[in-house]
């Protein structure tokens, strides 16, 4: 559903991963470059905003894009025991640099 709201699309039109200013330097990522994210379930490659919205070792991806960008390969669909909520938020991920 959060692909077809008009006001998401309008702020993030394609894949985009948010990461802090501090961890860009760190990791060579300056301005808007791409960039490959992995984890041992998964890759994908998107554009990078550098931005205090984030907190230093975190990064937040967009998920309402389908297919092989989408942040939400990079999970595990496990369900929480309790609340039997898909584990789709967090997971632990390499970034790096890419050149297209």
């Amino acid at each position: 559903m959060t692909r077809r709201a008009k006001g998401l699309n309008e702020i993030y039109p394609e894949t985009l991963v948010e990461i802090s200013p501090e961890d860009a330097g760190r990791i060579g990522i300056n301005g808007r470059k791409m960039a490959r994210i992995t984890s041992r379930r998964g890759e994908m490659i998107a554009k990078v905003l550098i931005t205090n919205r984030v907190a230093e070792g975190v990064i937040f991806g967009n998920f309402h894009f389908p297919g092989e960008q989408n942040v939400n390969n990079l999970t595990i669909a496990a369900l929480d025991p309790i609340a039997k909520i898909p584990e789709y938020k967090v997971c632990a991920v390499k970034v790096e640099p890419y050149e297209s």
